[in-house]
């Protein structure tokens, strides 16, 4: 691959014309992302580690759980502390809207929409603002943006 391609390739992955309104929405999102992974790999904030998330993963039919967990968790945890910094923000949206889209229908769509009955709202909040920063990029003030400038020069 030519040095030209790659700098291409690069350019739409990190680039970005989103401003500040995606950074409004990356701190926040990445925080609760970063939260629930540390829940799932660490027992952080009342969580059940990696252990007891992969036997719930596992009951659910997500085998094997432990791997299961593992995986949701790490992108959950390092996904959302990609959107913090702004750092590959689009690989990570993809990464945190698949855990997403795994979590509505493997756990809470047979429960309905609100979460008073553990439904999908949040799970499904989460997959639109993750759809929203595939979309835009990180915008401004992010390792991205300056990657994308660097490139650009």
């Amino acid at each position: 691959m030519s040095t030209a391609n790659t700098t291409s390739m690069l350019q739409r992955v990190v680039g970005s014309d989103a401003g500040w309104g995606a950074l409004a929405l990356r701190i926040p999102v990445g925080v609760i992302f970063v939260a629930h992974g540390a829940q799932k790999l660490f027992g952080a904030f009342g969580g059940y580690g990696l252990e007891g998330t992969g036997q719930f993963m596992a009951s659910l039919g997500l085998t094997p759980g432990y791997l299961m967990a593992l995986l949701a968790g790490s992108a959950e945890f390092f996904g959302g502390l990609a959107l913090i910094v702004g750092l590959l923000v689009r690989p990570a949206a993809i990464a945190l809207a698949f855990a997403m889209l795994v979590a509505i229908f493997s756990v809470h769509i047979d429960k309905g929409l609100f979460m008073a009955n553990n439904g999908y709202e949040f799970a499904l909040a989460l997959l639109a603002a993750s759809l929203s920063l595939l979309i835009s990029g990180a915008g401004r003030l992010s390792v991205d943006a300056a990657w994308a400038t660097r490139g650009a020069r």
